[in-house]
């Protein structure tokens, strides 16, 4: 093909994913990540740095063809940290591209900048309205990109929904802990709303169609998110039964459970963050038609297909130990106690 991609995150879940389907589909990929990858990808070159140093990136990016940046803080990280990697970081991506002359960037952004809204299926041109440090942070991001779009340069922001898939821990892997183990799983409220996530290989398809995209179809904002998708309930009852313990989810009162959530959050006793409590009270979907009409999406994964996937993929690797990023299982914190109820 003789395209060559840069990937910012590629050592993460959804760039280790993306640098290996990229690769099999005959481009040129150099990864750019804070941390070694875990499964180097045959004929993917890797850069171990840090997207602060633009010097660094501008003499990777020289040559390519698009940049891909992907890498992102998370709503684990510390606020400082988060906006270093989700901002600043972002900045330099960008200043990185234009000194080196590349004529396409794709911007992974997040559905969260939408904050809570009031509309479903949201569309794109709801206004961004972030309620917490992370989705600040995404919208501030994709502000820089909106910047550099208006300079010339063909910038795409997509927007996913949660994506799952092999590789994803994060608070999941509470989940598919507590399920393994032959544990119920408690659920705010009835845990009737719908919840709408995202395989992360149509996630990835998406951003191969992106990068053969024409320019003026390319240079726009997309949302992504399955077709097809249920109830919270529904998919958490979906893992409960592939366990095959005989669990169910359990509903607990939005009132006490709410507030002892956001006392334990702000102690850093637990991970539930503030937008994701709320999260689970709303319908919480987004509109792909303008993804399916102008670049061709066609997601392939329902909501349980992604989430049994991810939780077969965790039943085989029975992956140990915590940390901050989404391949990692976060610490469950108080959390961990609560099992016993259930």
């Amino acid at each position: 093909m003789g395209d060559r991609i840069v990937v910012t995150g590629g050592s993460g879940m959804l760039g280790h994913n993306l640098v290996r389907r990229l690769a099999h589909a005959g481009y040129a990929v150099h990864s750019v990540d804070l941390r070694t990858p875990a499964e180097p990808a045959y004929g993917v070159e890797y850069t171990t740095a840090d997207i602060g140093d633009k010097a660094l990136l501008t003499d990777v990016i020289s040559g390519a063809t698009a940049v891909v940046h992907g890498a992102s803080g998370l709503p684990s990280y510390p606020q400082a940290r988060l906006r270093e990697i989700s901002v600043d970081g972002t900045r330099n991506v960008f200043e990185a591209a234009r000194a080196a002359g590349v004529p396409r960037v794709v911007h992974v952004s997040s559905a969260a900048v939408y904050g809570l809204p009031s509309e479903v299926p949201t569309p794109e041109t709801y206004p961004r309205r972030p309620v917490d440090a992370y989705s600040r942070a995404k919208a501030e991001a994709e502000e820089i990109a909106e910047e550099f779009r208006g300079t010339g340069m063909c910038v795409s922001v997509v927007r996913p929904k949660t994506f799952l898939g092999p590789g994803r821990m994060g608070l999941f892997a509470m989940l598919f802990e507590w399920a393994a183990d032959g544990r119920n799983f408690p659920v705010l409220g009835r845990g009737d709303t719908l919840c709408q996530m995202l395989a992360v290989e149509d996630l990835v398809e998406f951003i191969r169609l992106l990068l053969s995209a024409p320019d003026e179809a390319a240079n726009d904002t997309y949302n992504l998110g399955a077709a097809e998708f249920g109830t919270l309930r529904a998919a958490f009852q979906s893992v409960l039964d592939a366990a095959g313990h005989g669990k169910r989810v359990v509903s607990l009162p939005v009132w006490p459970a709410l507030p002892l959530l956001r006392l334990l959050e702000r102690s850093h006793l637990s991970p539930v963050y503030r937008r994701l409590a709320h999260k689970l009270l709303i319908d919480s979907y987004v509109s792909i038609d303008k993804a399916r009409e102008r670049i061709g999406f066609s997601p392939r994964s329902s909501n349980e297909d992604a989430i049994l996937r991810t939780y077969d993929w965790w039943c085989r690797q029975r992956p140990v130990g915590v940390g901050r990023t989404s391949r990692d299982a976060w610490h469950q914190g108080a959390l961990s106690l609560a099992r016993v109820f259930f």
